[in-house]
């Protein structure tokens, strides 16, 4: 799972609202990408920095865009019998207060919707009969 979800460049394969990725840079330990976001006509555009701790943590860092801040975070703990448990914690807010009010109504089916879609990208990856344990924290902030 720590493949999947730091091959940042495949993201647009496979999430939602994703237009278009550009990789400015990517090492082992440190990644930074512009990103263009879409959804009902609107397009924002982002950059974030990638921090990867194989093979348990991942830390994005909002750089600049349309928002205030953006911080999310993985971590994966490994299961007996194999496989993995995944955590995610997101915390954002919009310098616009109108982007503010439609990501709050919005949020958490949005973010179930990314969630299935890692959940089945693991799926092709890995094999139909892979189940992830996720426990999707969500925090909007605002002010």
């Amino acid at each position: 799972m720590f493949a999947l979800v730091t091959d940042i460049a495949r993201y647009p394969d496979f999430l939602p609202w994703v237009v278009a990725l550009r990789v400015r840079s990517d090492t082992e330990s440190e990644a930074v990408a512009d990103m263009i976001v879409g959804f009902k006509g609107l397009r924002e555009s982002f950059s974030c920095r990638v921090e990867k701790q194989r093979p348990d943590h991942v830390a994005v860092h909002y750089i600049d865009g349309p928002m205030r801040h953006l911080d999310n975070e993985w971590h994966f703990t490994p299961i007996d019998g194999g496989g993995c448990r995944v955590d995610f914690l997101v915390d954002f807010s919009f310098r616009n207060r109108l982007f503010e009010t439609l990501a709050g109504q919005m949020f958490d089916k949005g973010l179930r919707r990314m969630i299935a879609a890692f959940e089945e990208r693991a799926a092709v990856l890995y094999g139909a009969g892979s189940s992830i344990s996720s426990d999707g924290r969500s925090e909007s902030l605002s002010g």
